[in-house]
């Protein structure tokens, strides 16, 4: 479960020295950017945050309510920190779930200081009757509180101090209509680009201390199926193999025997990736079939694969997306090491 704490950090925290990781517990946050010039791709995203904050500091106002949206992984927590660092402020973190009851929602809001940032994770899983709370709040700055039962009932509207919220979420689609028109600006995060990757995975590796060729550094971001969070997470996992199996030098061997290792294959795929496409293709002849049906036939949460596996595999162009189901495309088979029935377009007519 989330809590709700405060993230933000200052050179004066004694996890971190020098830069430096001083354990596995605090690489992530060591890893992460804190300012717009550290981070690195979403080119277009920085440019408009660049431009909100400039804006927001020469007015000595508070930024405008931000909504980041997109797979998961792709940096909206960091963007989120680094906003407020940017802006000199404290961040207080929690996540949709974890607000069960209204008195929660305002006994964060009431907490809130001048400027501060509140980072709502997963925000399209907020309680409805917990957006009718932050309404006022985000538009007025201001927390109705309804005092007593029946006909002695009375409302007390608390002022608030001029907050941002920045709210992230993998599904813009479930969010209400009201909730998403009370932010002033939304960013979509896209997957980022083979170059963006291998600066991403070069500059941990730095940070970590991390002895790596070129060749490791290519192997590792043509593997992290484009996304920031998965090229950490094998970068440690290789740095683990090279530590134990080759003098702690990542060289391109390296990496791909510790990938291969991992059941990553060449394009990123993992186990679970290629299960889903052999399932479609091998059980259900190449498709289409319902997200259900291949959630049943592997053992997996279909809001996983939806979620999780589906966007990276629609990315490749190896899994299509129709009214009728998913269909494994011809480059799914390519990659299985299977042939294309050739009759397989006229069974799809």
């Amino acid at each position: 479960m989330y809590h709700y704490y405060n993230l933000y950090m200052t050179n004066n925290d004694d996890r971190i020295v020098a830069g430096k990781v001083k354990s596995e517990d605090t690489s992530e946050f060591s890893l992460r950017p804190q300012k717009l010039s550290e981070m690195i791709g979403q080119n277009r995203v920085k440019e408009n945050l660049h431009i909100l904050i400039e804006a927001a500091r020469n007015r000595e106002e508070s930024v405008d309510h931000i909504l980041f949206y997109g797979p998961p992984g792709l940096g909206k927590t960091t963007l989120a920190n680094v906003v407020a660092n940017e802006m000199g402020v404290n961040i207080k973190v929690t996540a949709g779930p974890a607000i069960e009851r209204q008195g929660d929602l305002a006994a964060i809001l009431t907490n809130l200081r001048a400027g501060d940032v509140l980072f709502v994770d997963e925000i399209h899983r907020l309680g409805r009757v917990l957006e009718e709370v932050l309404y006022p709040a985000m538009e007025d700055f201001a927390l109705d509180i309804l005092i007593g039962k029946g006909p002695s009932a009375r409302n007390i509207r608390l002022k608030l101090p001029r907050f941002t919220v920045i709210g992230a979420t993998t599904r813009l689609a479930l969010m209400t209509a009201p909730l998403r028109a009370r932010f002033g600006a939304l960013f979509r995060l896209d997957y980022y680009d083979i170059q963006s990757m291998k600066s991403i995975v070069e500059r941990a590796a730095e940070l970590l201390e991390v002895q790596i060729k070129s060749e490791g550094i290519v192997e590792i971001a043509g593997r992290a199926r484009s996304t920031p969070r998965v090229a950490l997470r094998l970068l440690r996992r290789v740095r683990d193999y090279a530590e134990v199996r080759a003098d702690g030098v990542i060289t391109g061997s390296v990496a791909s025997d510790a990938l291969g290792l991992l059941d990553v294959d060449e394009i990123g795929l993992d186990e679970t990736d290629r299960r889903i496409l052999e399932s479609i293709v091998t059980k259900f002849g190449g498709g289409p079939v319902g997200l259900d049906t291949i959630a049943a036939s592997i053992s997996e949460e279909s809001d996983t694969i939806m979620d999780v596996y589906e966007p990276y595999l629609l990315q490749l162009g190896l899994l299509e997306r129709t009214s009728r189901g998913r269909i494994a495309s011809k480059a799914a088979y390519a990659h299985l090491g299977l042939d294309y029935p050739l009759d397989i377009q006229d069974t799809l007519l």
